[in-house]
């Protein structure tokens, strides 16, 4: 049985499904069968994506949610759950850069915004999805970064690191959890990738004066030599979305051409 058969039919729910790696998930599950929900709180996005899918014969909805918000993800799991009749997959993938700034500018509202996108977001998402997920078993797939696992020299990002390491243990803690429901866990930790998430990225000028000069070997990415693609990081959901991967959970994934062995 090949990839395509083995997501065929199955309901995957995406989180910040309408720009970047979440679109380019997006894209590849319903490509391979899958029926995609999208939420995400900029709706005129998520609904180009729905009309690409469903210009390529997939089919999609887009529910319009705030992951930050309890009552929006509780109700639009619910949604999703309800019209499809199941959640198979789900991509807890919106998240944001947030202010990258020295501890003594970084506001406590700072600290609040990026962790409680990030961090708080991707509990609410798996609380609420675990009910649906239950009936079934699946599989949840985590965006998590390089930066707060193998990377810690990006001054200034304290609060988005902080949150990103949180996932990854989030991810450990629920995998054991939820391994008895037959529900995977595992997290993908992408390093340079070809998005737009610099434009939710606040940096401030004052990152200079604290700052602590490293050099690296020529390049960035020693595998490539540039950053990756939106669909090199669809192409590892696919796989941990499908029963290619059915014995791993609690792992993380690093998704970076090495970038991260060179810069931690």
């Amino acid at each position: 049985m090949n990839t395509q058969q083995r997501v065929k039919g199955k309901v995957a729910v995406i989180t910040g499904g309408g720009s970047g790696i979440g679109k380019g998930a997006a894209l590849r599950l319903a490509q391979h069968g899958a029926i995609v929900c999208l939420l995400d709180r900029t709706v005129e996005n998520a609904e180009a994506v729905k009309k690409q899918i469903e210009q390529e014969g997939g089919k999609a909805e887009v529910f319009e949610t705030d992951i930050s918000k309890p009552e929006m993800v509780e109700r639009s799991m619910n949604k999703a759950a309800q019209q499809f009749g199941r959640i198979d997959i789900v991509f807890a993938n919106a998240g944001i850069n947030g202010k990258w700034a020295p501890l003594e500018e970084l506001t406590p509202e700072d600290w609040d915004t990026t962790l409680s996108i990030n961090l708080k977001g991707t509990f609410l998402t798996l609380k609420y999805a675990v009910p649906h997920l239950k009936k079934n078993g699946g599989s949840v797939i985590i965006t998590s970064s390089v930066n707060g696992n193998r990377i810690f020299s990006n001054t200034g990002a304290s609060a988005y690191s902080s949150s990103k390491a949180g996932q990854v243990a989030f991810m450990k803690m629920t995998a054991l959890e939820l391994a008895t429901y037959r529900i995977r866990v595992n997290a993908i930790c992408p390093g340079a990738i070809d998005t737009n998430i610099g434009e939710n990225t606040e940096t401030s000028p004052e990152l200079e004066k604290v700052k602590i000069p490293v050099e690296f070997p020529e390049g960035n990415q020693p595998l490539e030599g540039h950053a990756g693609s939106i669909e090199q990081c669809a192409d590892l959901v696919l796989f941990l979305a499908s029963n290619e991967s059915s014995h791993i959970s609690g792992t993380e994934i690093y998704i970076d051409g090495g970038e991260s062995l060179i810069q931690g």
